[in-house]
């Protein structure tokens, strides 16, 4: 795996949407699905605000691999799940981002349940 650039963490982190799209089996990349996506450190982190059940969601942790557009950047990605460890840091991160739009929809991404569907974006 090859690590984010600067320049790339910078772009992703500024956009206020990501695209993402998990592998299929025979390699091709489904849909893309538009989600919010944040910066924390060097790491690039999403959630499913629709819970750990959602589809894309699902799709990614059994692929374990695709790719993302945002900010001008495409990338293959491998999909991580970081842990409990990361919980405080991306949620603050998600609050700092993303609060402007109210507490309801915030809420959706820094619940317990949408902690539970946190993947680290890893470049491949």
């Amino acid at each position: 795996m090859t690590p984010w650039t600067a320049d790339e963490l910078a772009r992703i982190g500024r956009a206020t949407e990501l695209q993402i799209a998990s592998r299929r089996r025979d390699g091709s990349l489904r849909p893309f699905v538009t989600i919010w996506v944040v910066r924390s450190g060097d790491d690039i982190y999403v959630r499913s605000a629709y819970g750990h059940e959602n589809g894309w969601f699902q799709r990614a942790l059994s692929s374990r691999e695709g790719r993302i557009r945002a900010g001008g950047v495409e990338r293959d990605v491998a999909f991580e799940e970081p842990g409990a460890a990361v919980d405080a840091d991306v949620n603050a991160a998600y609050h700092a981002k993303y609060d402007r739009y109210g507490p309801g929809i915030v809420g959706t991404v820094v619940s317990a349940e949408a902690a539970r569907s946190t993947l680290r974006l890893v470049p491949a």
